[in-house]
């Protein structure tokens, strides 16, 4: 009978059976023990609601990138170095389907344009039939609505610097979802505008903390929202903490990560307590979701 060849490995000898599988075993291991590729904050997603990721190649100098909207030109988010520069541009839930564009200006005085595309995405939606009195303002609350709307729309419109350092955000407090970003409720047969936030259901009085660096632009008491604050995370990125019980901050304060701003509530035109934490991109409602681990 033919003896089998033998190999050293460490004291012990090893056929080239064993050799082998001994081989593949180290090799799995490596391949196991290899870390994870580094996730990337926010998450693409080039959708109404969404975020996309543009890439703007290489340049000595961080280029100037903006929107145009109906009400004109809107600056984005531009993150990166020399070796490659990113556009973050947020998609509003109302974004026509289909191929749209940037303007980015270069540091000689160019402009040239940058194009994706918008694909759809279905949200939810809820029907419910309620009494006419809890769906239809007074003349009284429509004013008042319609004030603190024009008192918002300018709070959006921030553009600031610092840029974030990073994009990854923590939940702003601990709790089940209740309610997710994009669902639409239709009361009565009246469709209501998709939902622009991330409901927490969470009891009051729980600690609610910022989920980023970032400045306090806006506290109030508003008719909807109740109890709110606006936090400003630089470059356009904001976030708005609303229905709180109470408000820990004012406008100036400089709160780092973790830090604690309010608590859960049900203020304003709630049925219990919970947070509604929403995040705009260039003056746009994105999906909180994509900014934080799954």
């Amino acid at each position: 009978m033919t003896t089998p060849t033998l190999f050293a490995f460490g004291n012990r000898p090893l056929t080239r059976r064993t050799t082998l599988l001994a081989t593949l075993g180290l090799l799995g291991t490596r391949l196991h023990a290899a870390p994870p590729a580094p996730a990337v904050w926010p998450h693409a997603l080039q959708v109404p609601g969404g975020v996309a990721r543009l890439s703007l190649g290489p340049a000595a100098e961080r280029p100037v990138a903006h929107l145009t909207t109906t009400a004109g030109d809107v600056p984005l988010l531009v993150l990166g170095d020399a070796i490659e520069w990113t556009a973050l541009v947020g998609i509003p839930l109302a974004a026509t389907l289909g191929q749209a564009f940037i303007t980015v200006q270069s540091a000689d005085g160019g402009s040239r344009q940058v194009a994706y595309t918008v694909g759809p995405k279905q949200y939810r939606e809820q029907r419910l039939t309620v009494a006419p009195g809890t769906v239809d303002l007074s003349p009284e609350d429509e004013a008042r609505y319609e004030r603190e709307r024009a008192h918002l729309a300018t709070v959006t419109t921030t553009f600031s610097e610092p840029l974030p350092q990073t994009l990854r955000m923590q939940v702003p407090v601990p709790g089940r979802r209740s309610s997710s970003f994009g669902l639409r409720r239709v009361f009565n047969g009246q469709a209501r505008n998709p939902h622009s936030g991330m409901d927490i259901a969470a009891a009051t009085g729980t600690p609610v903390r910022a989920p980023l660096m970032g400045k306090v632009i806006d506290t109030g008491d508003y008719f909807f929202n109740g109890n709110t604050v606006w936090l400003d995370h630089g470059g356009g990125l904001l976030g708005m903490f609303c229905h709180l019980s109470a408000i820990g901050v004012q406008t100036g304060d400089v709160l780092q990560a973790g830090e604690r701003l309010g608590a859960v509530g049900a203020t304003g035109r709630v049925t219990g307590p919970h947070l509604h934490w929403s995040v705009s991109l260039n003056r746009a409602m994105v999906d909180p979701a994509l900014f934080i681990p799954a």
